[in-house]
């Protein structure tokens, strides 16, 4: 058994040697192992956690080494990697990609750092680089051009992906070899999904109605192993490169990872150079303290002696360096109980189901409460009351229930509101359950605040807290009602004295005059998010016209296609309209926008899609209408330019389609003026 199964206790540990055959063991870990691999590295579907994984390989490894007569070749602690698929053509490497000895904590790698200056002496100087969890790649160059790209496979034959990573920016086509390199040689890294793209695409395919994805990494490896390039293209890949072979003039992998940066490969700026394993260990604490600052997942450091000759000296084990170690952290994963699934109601009245599971803290949170999202998306993970779960959470993304220990589809929407008890249907082609009652509480609730909100008319101080107080006593029933409050009513109220009571009542009052575009997202129009409304303010002077516009004159203006342009057309015939009526009783004035004047811009329409650097998007959008252009939300065959920049999803995929020129943030900015 491992040491990690023996911190149960001596007296368990002694009974567990008595009870288990090691051998039998070693078998049984071997084909859980075997099958795990398979699910991950060719179906790109994992039926357990990486750290489940690892828990299973150590214990593995550790029988072996224990017990070398039980250590056979075609164990997996002696291969590299998983399989390569029949869906590509094999491509065999130059020399083996290796996999590296993993080490879970500081006993670990003081032990491996003892090894080291056993076979080498005291002079040693160790690389550290963050360990991306991404797909390893391999890229072969014939006279500057790049011939070939391949997965890593089993670490000697991979899978040719060459046409899919061409479509990866980051990945040179064509660069100027540095001295001492012959005409061929490979480069090789890492190709992951950034977050803030992997989020963006679960948002999209969650609302095409699609199964939502497990993770970047698993993510990153189909999107590389597509059959077609376009897919790939449209999923914003990355890279980190580290590996140069041959090595040219690079005596060390601080040269290495140089050289690399200076022919234009992308080289994480986050290495450092150490000369004790003190100085390792705090490195790698560090990162486990700023891991989430990170655009991408790591799961730990690597750790490699640098200079080159040390590292011949050291040489190889069956699957892994001796010069080199993975430094991981513990997952970002944890275990608990599902308690209670209720469902909240938002303002468009759609039903979110929430599974409430017993306290658990995972990457330093207390979670206490997880979105499902949809019925189909509970059932499609299994989840019930009383499911044991396991949680994960990476960085400040959203938590998530990664798998479920027993699951058991079969739960059910409400057929009522959980609120107002209304009928609630789904309406196809839609995923999503709605109240249809226009009249539910919580529907008013959210919708006021959606009004009050800092994109809409930002009225600092109206809360959930307080909308619920005023919508209780009957007060207020829709945003037209909060321009009648008076203070004498608002001191009323908990949380409220005589300044603060006033203060609210200024603030409300000051909303009087919005602008337009503001105006109409606060109002909530189905598919009207901040952008649209600001095209349709552009597009018409005052909230009259717009609400007596015809769909065919709302589909006249750029980005609104034809269901866009129903549901506004609708919202404004119905209680939409008699809402607006009742607002510009109570004494508001939506301010016309002004039309963009002359500039470098006029005429042209940007469409922003992804993570920009230098600025915010609603900044770079107020500039493009500050220059004389127009900011669009949706790409239409009218789009003149399509910036995009990490994160950008089918808005670049589309653009790609209908051939509209896509600008990255650099290219845009180049188009203003200084």
């Amino acid at each position: 058994m491992s040491k990690r199964k023996q911190s149960v206790g001596p007296n368990l540990n002694a009974l567990a040697r008595k009870l288990v055959d090691p051998a039998a063991r070693v078998e049984e870990l071997r084909d859980l192992i075997r099958r795990h691999e398979h699910a991950y590295y060719v179906l790109d579907s994992p039926e357990i956690s990486d750290a489940g994984y690892d828990a299973l390989f150590l214990e593995l490894r550790r029988i072996e080494e224990e017990r070398p007569s039980l250590l056979t070749p075609d164990s997996p602690t002696q291969r590299v990697g998983g399989e390569a698929s029949d869906q590509f053509a094999k491509v065999r490497h130059r020399s083996p990609m290796l996999s590296l000895q993993n080490a879970f904590d500081e006993a670990e790698i003081r032990a491996f750092d003892k090894r080291v200056r056993a076979a080498i002496g005291d002079k040693v100087t160790y690389c550290a680089e963050l360990k991306i969890d991404g797909l390893a790649i391999n890229l072969t160059y014939s006279k500057g051009r790049l011939e070939r790209a391949a997965t890593r496979g089993d670490g000697t034959v991979g899978e040719d992906v060459t046409a899919n990573v061409r479509t990866i920016r980051s990945v040179p086509l064509t660069i100027t070899p540095s001295k001492g390199l012959p005409d061929g040689f490979e480069v090789r890294g890492e190709v992951y999904f950034p977050i803030a793209a992997f989020e963006k695409l679960n948002r999209e395919v969650e609302a095409s109605g699609r199964q939502r994805y497990v993770n970047p990494r698993n993510t990153a490896a189909g999107s590389v192993r597509q059959i077609d390039p376009n897919v790939t293209a449209s999923r914003d890949l990355q890279t980190f490169m580290y590996t140069l072979d041959p090595a040219g003039q690079s005596r060390s992998q601080w040269e290495v990872l140089g050289t690399l940066e200076k022919m234009g490969f992308r080289v994480n700026k986050h290495r450092r150079r150490l000369n004790s394993i003190e100085e390792v260990i705090e490195y790698h604490a560090e990162w486990q303290r700023r891991r989430h600052e990170l655009e991408h997942e790591i799961d730990g450091v690597v750790i490699k002696v640098d200079d080159f000759a040390q590292q011949l000296e050291l040489g190889f084990v069956a699957r892994s360096p001796r010069w080199a170690i993975a430094f991981k952290y513990a997952p970002e994963e944890a275990e608990t109980e599902v308690e209670e699934i209720a469902c909240y109601v938002g303002r468009t009245g759609v039903l979110t189901p929430v599974a409430h599971v017993k306290p658990v803290v995972v990457g330093g949170v207390t979670i206490r409460n997880i979105t499902m999202h949809n019925e189909a998306q509970v059932n499609e993970k299994g989840v019930y009351v009383g499911a044991r779960v396991v949680i994960h959470r990476a960085g400040d993304v959203i938590p998530e229930i990664v798998s479920v220990k027993e699951p058991r589809p079969g739960w059910k929407m409400p057929a009522k509101c959980p609120v107002c008890g209304g009928e609630v249907v789904r309406e196809e082609p839609y995923i999503a359950h709605r109240c249809i009652n226009p009249f539910c509480s919580a529907q008013r609730l959210e919708r006021l605040r959606h009004f009050a909100s800092r994109g809409a008319l930002n009225i600092e101080g109206l809360g959930y807290a307080t909308l619920n107080q005023v919508i209780e006593r009957g007060w207020v029933e829709d945003p037209s009602d909060l321009y009648r409050l008076t203070k004498d009513q608002v001191v009323q109220l908990d949380g409220f004295a005589e300044k603060s009571g006033q203060n609210l009542v200024d603030r409300i009052s000051e909303s009087r005059r919005p602008q337009l575009g503001r105006f109409l997202y606060a109002l909530g129009i189905p598919q009207v998010g901040e952008a649209t409304a600001d095209l349709l303010a552009a597009d018409f002077s005052n909230i009259e016209k717009l609400g007596s516009a015809t769909e065919d004159g709302l589909m006249k203006v750029e980005g609104i296609g034809p269901n866009m342009a129903r549901e506004i057309h609708l919202y404004f015939q119905g209680h939409g309209g008699e809402l607006v009526a009742k607002l510009l009783s109570a004494g508001i004035e939506p301010q016309a926008v002004e039309a963009p004047g002359e500039g470098p811009l006029t005429g042209k329409t940007f469409v922003f899609t992804g993570t920009l650097e230098t600025m915010s998007r609603p900044d770079a959008e107020a500039l493009v209408r500050r220059l004389g252009g127009k900011a669009g939300s949706t790409v239409s065959s009218k789009t003149n330019y399509v910036v995009a920049g990490p994160g950008a999803g089918t808005k670049l995929e589309k653009a790609q389609k209908l051939k509209v020129a896509v600008l990255d943030e650099e290219q845009f900015l180049a188009l203003v003026p200084k």
